[in-house]
């Protein structure tokens, strides 16, 4: 008898970890501009009717948002591109005077294959500027990591009123095409 052909290891559906992360962290609000990364979570989200999903114009009225839920007694968590980012630098401060948890879910831009140099600057700098402003930050560039990783962030985020982000690595999504 031959031996038995080698069993590929299950796939990762990192996307879907990512609402169950959250929806486990007692998550109530997830705040978002539309993103095609985020786009399980955001679907998700919306069919939960413990949740509310709320669609932003711009990523820095997330943090106030969250701010207010913190408020009101209850978890939220803020899903963005990297380029969002750059819209919230100076809104963070509201998270450093306060102190309250403020979970971020970063796809990244301007990674690995960008095809859009307009995204490279931000994409480049998000994890320092992040820092900077006094976030804590872990990078997932692989499936099998964005649930441990979030798991942590929300963690850190909810139990000792810090600001934490997760980004999700551009390979993670796979390589964007321009569309004609």
């Amino acid at each position: 008898m031959p031996p038995p052909a080698p069993q590929k290891p299950p796939t990762v559906d990192w996307q879907t970890d990512v609402f169950r992360v959250l929806k486990e962290a007692g998550v109530k609000h997830v705040v978002y501009v539309p993103d095609a990364g985020h786009s399980t979570a955001i679907r998700l989200a919306e069919a939960d009717n413990e949740i509310n999903a709320v669609v932003l114009t711009t990523e820095e009225e997330g943090i106030g948002y969250l701010a207010g839920a913190w408020l009101g007694g209850e978890r939220g968590a803020l899903l963005m591109q990297s380029s969002g980012v750059g819209n919230c630098i100076n809104t963070l401060s509201l998270q450093a005077c306060t102190r309250f948890p403020l979970l971020m879910v970063v796809t990244m831009r301007g990674d690995w294959a960008e095809f859009n140099p307009w995204q490279n600057p931000m994409g480049q700098a998000t994890e320092q500027a992040l820092k900077l402003m006094g976030v804590m930050t872990w990078r997932a560039d692989a499936p099998e990591d964005v649930a441990r990783l979030l798991h942590g962030a929300a963690s850190m985020a909810f139990n000792g009123d810090s600001a934490c982000a997760v980004l999700l690595g551009q390979q993670l999504i796979g390589e964007k095409q321009w569309v004609k």
